[in-house]
């Protein structure tokens, strides 16, 4: 096994690599305070693996993101989103009979306990879906507690159940009332089907919308140690369960900086657009600093290429306008944003490629789906490969302890705690 030096006070110690099957190596510092008393200092763990994991592989610099080995633009293009749970969740994918059985299984389990219904009455008309999600992941363990020698059910229960929340959600903020969901359609055209139809008339879900929706879904299945991913990790590391670590999931999703960078896309461009659509002049002010002009949808943490989520994006785009007939402003802006970003050498010299988040917004929007939905869509395609990770944390022996980052302290040294006459407040 190959190892690094780390010469510190005079004394050398040597610290084990670890590899991956791809050729990813990392300093091996689970001993480094013991023999050393020194910590790694990683702001935001942007430098730090904190597990091993067999899920999911990324070379941001080559812009590269495979599924259990299997390259997005295949999956993407060749799947349906319920063998991809399959193939996430139990790591190969299911042979004909074994997909024909967690199907069924999915579509049997996707009503909920009438009991939650009681629950989304007590929310006020306002209340954001993502706040409504969380709580009700949260609440689904009162009603199935974790059973771990039938963990596989609250698995289905998870994926099946999750799309009849997210609508009920939706039917929730717009005072309409709850659509049941049907065992004849499949996840995506189930899920629409009771986002859309209404009581007393019939509705049928198009087979593009179906399809856009299935894309969608897949290309946001799993990323890797992402900020929610990590977070479910975390929470999952206390034996905490699966629906309690869902929940936690879905609200570091919420987030802006996270899954809500879509809707900030589309928030962009209705700003450019109601400043006339000067795209080069809204550029021109992100170029300057302004900060009421950000560029969103652009650039990422890991990849410094192109998203290849992104690009498979573009292209349903396309498909999904030409389908439906639909001529959007929004997405003129956009490739033309994209087009002038991709000549500009402030942008190129930057790494600034568009991300899966330029272009999924505006496709939502073309779906009739609101931007405060747009980060539910995101939490009912990354259900998968939370689940994924809950579960390979939990059959890792050696992986399997409770997450505890350590700290620099910097405060102020001991002080005594002077005595102010305020006992008696």
């Amino acid at each position: 096994m190959s190892t690094a030096k780390l010469i510190y006070d005079g004394k050398e110690y040597e610290l084990d690599i670890v590899e991956g099957s791809e050729g990813e190596r990392g300093v091996d510092t689970l001993k480094l305070r013991k023999d050393t008393g020194l910590i790694t200092l990683d702001p935001g763990f942007g430098n730090t693996g904190s597990c091993k994991s067999a899920i999911t592989f990324i070379d941001g610099e080559k812009g590269i993101l495979r599924y259990r080995g299997y390259p997005i633009e295949e999956v993407a293009t060749r799947a349906r989103f319920t063998e991809v749970c399959y193939l996430l969740i139990y790591g190969e994918r299911p042979d004909a009979d074994q997909l024909a059985k967690f199907r069924r299984k999915l579509t049997l389990h996707t009503l909920l306990h009438e009991d939650m219904k009681k629950f989304y009455e007590g929310y006020p008309p306002g209340a954001h879906p993502m706040s409504i999600m969380a709580a009700m992941m949260a609440s689904l363990s009162s009603f199935y507690p974790e059973d771990e020698t039938d963990l596989d059910m609250n698995i289905i229960r998870i994926l099946a159940k999750s799309k009849t929340l997210a609508a009920f959600a939706f039917k929730k903020s717009i005072g309409q009332p709850f659509i049941y969901p049907r065992n004849d359609l499949s996840w995506p055209a189930n899920f629409l089907r009771m986002m859309y139809a209404v009581p007393a008339e019939e509705y049928e879900v198009p087979k593009v919308l179906e399809d856009a929706l299935n894309t969608l879904l897949i290309l946001h299945a799993d990323h890797e140690q992402n900020c929610s991913t990590s977070t479910m990790r975390m929470v999952g590391s206390s034996d905490a369960d699966l629906f309690a670590s869902i929940s936690s999931a879905v609200c570091a999703l919420w987030g802006p900086r996270h899954g809500g960078a879509n809707q900030a896309v589309i928030e962009m461009l209705e700003q450019i657009q109601a400043s006339g659509g000067d795209c080069e002049k809204f550029l021109d002010k992100v170029k300057s600093g302004d900060p009421n002009h950000r560029l969103m949808g652009f650039g990422h943490r890991v990849y410094k290429n192109f998203d290849p989520r992104a690009k498979l994006l573009k292209t349903a785009a396309d498909s999904i306008f030409d389908q439906l007939g639909i001529h959007d402003p929004l997405l003129d802006l956009a490739k033309k944003m994209e087009a002038i970003a991709l000549k500009d050498e402030y942008f190129v010299k930057r790494k600034l490629y568009p991300n899966v988040d330029f272009y999924s917004g505006i496709i939502y929007r073309a779906m009739g789906i609101p931007t405060e939905m747009f980060t539910v869509m995101f939490t009912l395609g990354r259900l998968p490969g939370w689940i994924a990770h809950w579960r390979e944390m939990r059959n890792d022996p050696e992986g399997y302890r409770i997450y505890r980052p350590r700290q620099i302290y910097t405060g102020e040294k001991e002080r005594t705690f002077e005595d102010r006459g305020t006992k008696a407040l």
